[in-house]
């Protein structure tokens, strides 16, 4: 994460973004779903009342450890067979059900960044 000086509502700021990106007007970008998800490449809405910014993925909805205690590895196969991954215990935090569903979040902020293209996940590397 590092800090950038830019400009908004007229002064000049710094700004950090964790768990987001720049999304300028025009800048492209890349929002990755989890490992059993599809991924975006859009294009930055430039909407100044979110700083130019929008998320960077999918986001969690539990923490690392409720997933290990909630999912087997099982789940994992289940969840990631059309995938090529990793399907272990040491990647059972990383599962797709411990993530926010990346449709609802593009939706979200449908008015920060236009989908160019949708990406369907073929192969995932973790760790």
């Amino acid at each position: 994460m590092g800090v950038q000086r830019e400009q908004h509502y007229g002064e000049d700021v710094l700004v950090t973004r964790k768990g987001a990106v720049s999304a300028r007007k025009g800048q492209m970008g890349i929002i990755p779903g989890s490992m059993g998800a599809k991924s975006y490449i859009v294009r930055g809405l430039g909407n100044e009342e979110s700083f130019c910014s929008c998320s960077h993925g999918a986001g969690r909805v539990m923490s690392r450890n409720e997933a290990k205690k909630r999912f087997t590895v099982s789940d994992q196969k289940r969840a990631t067979a059309h995938v090529e991954c990793r399907k272990d215990s040491d990647v059972i935090d990383e599962i797709p059900m411990a993530y926010k569903d990346i449709d609802a979040v593009m939706a979200a902020q449908s008015s920060l960044v236009e989908i160019v293209h949708t990406l369907r996940q073929v192969v995932c590397v973790k760790g």
